[in-house]
């Protein structure tokens, strides 16, 4: 038997349950109406529900014809909670990787800016020249 955790993601790994489990976050549906957005068979959505309900992520219940689904988010605080016991991790990660592409921003534009200064521009460049040319000998200016 899995532990409730890994119930949990396996059931949110496909997209198709998280779409119905999105939808649930509305309003108690019914199966038919969750399964009209999917281009799939009643009985692949059925599956899809099984999954979800096995995890504890949906309760289902039977009223006459109408058999309603409604969300149970207690397994995703669930996993909430264990994620965010590594977020400090990804923070402490997430700022040094910030640092470090800072420190190279700044190392980038000072070489830009060392590059650019001591260049000189076409148009720069001619009118150097034409002050520096001396003027045909036996002519004047």
């Amino acid at each position: 038997m899995q532990d409730h955790l890994s119930s949990t993601f396996a059931a949110l790994a496909d997209p198709t349950r998280r779409a119905i489990l999105s939808r649930l976050t509305v309003g108690e549906t019914s199966v038919s109406e969750l399964a009209e957005p999917f281009a799939m068979s009643m009985p692949a959505v059925s599956k899809h529900l099984k999954v979800l309900e096995r995890a504890g992520l949906i309760a289902r219940s039977r009223e006459a014809q109408w058999r309603p689904c409604r969300l149970n988010a207690m397994p995703l605080k669930e996993a909430s909670s264990w994620i965010a016991e590594y977020r400090r991790f990804w923070t402490s990660y997430m700022s040094a990787l910030e640092r470090h592409l800072d420190r190279m921003k700044l190392a980038e534009s000072a070489k830009n800016a060392s590059r650019t200064k001591g260049r000189v521009t076409k148009h720069n460049s001619r009118t150097s020249k034409a002050r520096t040319m001396k003027a045909p000998k036996g002519r004047s200016r």
